[in-house]
């Protein structure tokens, strides 16, 4: 295939280079001052569960203690997984100072289905509504086209239609 872009050209020089380039795994990382409470939301938002220690710990506190950290009892962290294995982890970790300004970095939650821009945005609404009886808030509806919602900890995130 010849680059048809700049970029196509220089990821092409960049392959020749240093061999293929392989897409980047992600994770993301929100803090919280309670990190159970905005566990307990992203498992209901994303359909996330509790990801499994590292192998070979059986536990999470087994697996911190090989750090040997400071006891601290006021520090809790909640780490969560796509069950498929698809979607970024979420790293849940408590902090001292609390949020003071808008995320530079949202999640997007993207509603999946097919249908007319009506039953795609009765679809939207529908999910608005159940991450508001879940904790979260409406900051904003963009009629027909997303919601702007908070998590329980005020951290921004947008709800709009997906791929058909």
């Amino acid at each position: 295939m010849v680059p048809v872009t700049l970029r196509q050209a220089r990821w092409a020089v960049r392959g020749a280079q240093y061999g293929p380039v392989m897409a980047a795994h992600i994770d993301l990382t929100l803090d919280c001052r309670d990190a159970q409470l905005l566990a307990a939301f992203w498992k209901t938002a994303l359909g996330y569960v509790d990801e499994p220690p590292p192998a070979p710990f059986k536990t999470r506190e087994e697996w911190l203690a090989q750090f040997d950290l400071p006891d601290d009892p006021d520090d809790d962290a909640a780490w969560l997984c796509d069950p498929a294995g698809v979607g970024p982890r979420l790293s849940i970790l408590t902090v001292p100072e609390p949020k003071t300004a808008k995320n530079r970095l949202h999640i997007d939650i993207r509603v999946p289905g097919h249908g007319t821009p009506a039953e795609r945005w009765a679809r939207v609404r529908a999910e608005s509504d159940r991450l508001t009886e879940a904790g979260g808030s409406v900051l904003e509806e963009v009629d027909g086209h997303h919601f702007v919602m908070a998590d329980p900890e005020g951290n921004e995130f947008c709800v709009a239609a997906g791929p058909a």
